[in-house]
């Protein structure tokens, strides 16, 4: 069932999204070469509980960490770790706070100083599909229309769209009905309600679309070991353009 949420509702999710926001800020200055994985989570956590914020991951189905920190060929729930990053990584942070009994979400590439002109154009194309999913996500489309947007985009520069995993409605849960796919058809899937709240995630590949989970249970990797990319916002439906509720990510 897709919960459509009141104005009070949506009021308590931007107060986690401002955390959430903060919450980046703060792992932001920690990505350097050297810097090992486990020290940006570390902090991150630190910081959310000094808010008055619960980290939304660590525990959520046994994730064992506060922030999915994903390096180079990882797509996506990377677990901190001894490794340290290295000039050239792209890195992925991924990581939701709970305030108040209510969930954001959201994901942003970074570049560890200077990189490839391959891994720029890939987390410019996820960057752009994210707008572009946003873009779609008005009231009276339908979930197809965001996965077309996001499909379009990205393989319109020569990348791929992972199809393994995908965006989410979001709230009093984190993860909530409908899923909204990085691909499919415009005009199909459930109509887009003002009220609704959804965590628009693109992750995009250099290579193939396909993935693998290694045996931890939790790490997801492209196939082909070719660079990934993962951008994502928490976004409510509104009665005119969307309202990205952790706008400044």
């Amino acid at each position: 069932m897709i919960i459509v949420k009141t104005a009070e509702q949506i009021e308590r999710m931007r107060k986690s999204c401002r955390l959430l926001v903060e919450a980046f800020r703060e792992a932001e200055r920690l990505i350097a070469p050297g810097v090992r994985t486990k020290e940006i989570d570390a902090a991150v956590e630190d910081f959310i509980r000094s808010r008055g914020g619960i980290p939304a991951f660590k525990g959520y189905r046994g994730y064992p960490a506060s922030v999915c920190i994903s390096v180079n060929e990882v797509v996506i729930h990377g677990i901190p770790g001894d490794q340290e990053l290295r000039e050239g990584d792209i890195v992925s942070l991924d990581m939701g706070v709970v305030v108040d009994g209510y969930y954001s979400d959201g994901a942003r590439t970074y570049p560890v100083g200077p990189v490839s002109e391959e891994k720029q154009r890939l987390m410019e194309a996820a960057r752009e599909a994210l707008s572009e999913a946003i873009a779609a996500a008005r009231e009276g489309n339908r979930v197809g229309d965001i996965s077309w947007a996001i499909q379009r985009t990205v393989e319109s520069r020569g990348f791929s769209v992972v199809r393994q995993f995908c965006g989410h409605g979001i709230g009093r849960n984190l993860h909530e009905e409908p899923e909204v796919p990085n691909y499919g058809q415009p005009k199909t899937g459930p109509r887009l309600r003002r009220g609704m709240t959804l965590a628009l995630e693109t992750m995009v590949n250099a290579g193939t679309h396909e993935v693998e989970i290694l045996s931890d249970g939790w790490t997801v990797v492209t196939r082909d070991r070719k660079p990934s990319a993962h951008f994502e916002h928490t976004v409510a439906i509104t009665d005119g353009e969307p309202e990205v509720l952790t706008l400044g990510l």
